[in-house]
């Protein structure tokens, strides 16, 4: 698996990161609701500047975005997205592994129309909490094993 690592983004950060969103959820969105890229924007705009956002490297270079909320009782997984050629390599998996060796129970949610996502969360040991017609709540207990190079 290649290396990962976080760093904080930046303004200069904002383009790579709507590229990013628009590569890894476009599908999905579009099935629900039909994709329309304005108002993609001006809802990744009016989150952009509150939200924690970490780019995400792989081997030096950027790949994907992590936004986190650490609460008193869990961690909200609150946004991971990677670029399609950084998918399936164990990115994903080891990042929300290393949420997990928190010692808090990790919570996030997917949208339905995300069946390979909702799958790799369950195998990290998710479980459907809540469901609606666009969306599955899904939580984790937490783990003791690490498991992340950073």
């Amino acid at each position: 698996m290649p290396d990962w690592e976080l760093r904080e983004a930046t303004d200069d950060d904002r383009d790579f990161l709507f590229r990013v969103h628009c590569a890894a959820i476009r599908e999905s969105v579009e099935a629900l609701w039909g994709w329309d890229e304005e108002l993609q924007l001006r809802i990744f705009d009016e989150r952009f500047p509150r939200d924690p956002y970490r780019v995400i490297q792989v081997d030096g270079g950027d790949a994907g975005v992590l936004v986190v909320e650490e609460l008193d009782d869990e961690v909200f997984l609150k946004l991971i997205e990677l670029l399609p050629e950084a998918q399936g390599q164990g990115i994903g998996s080891s990042i929300i592994r290393s949420l997990q060796a928190r010692g808090k129970p990790v919570t996030l949610r997917v949208l339905t129309t995300n069946p390979r996502a909702a799958a790799l969360y369950q195998r990290l040991g998710f479980r459907v909490t809540e469901r609606t017609p666009e969306r599955l709540f899904m939580r984790a207990e937490p783990t003791s094993a690490a498991g992340a190079s950073s």
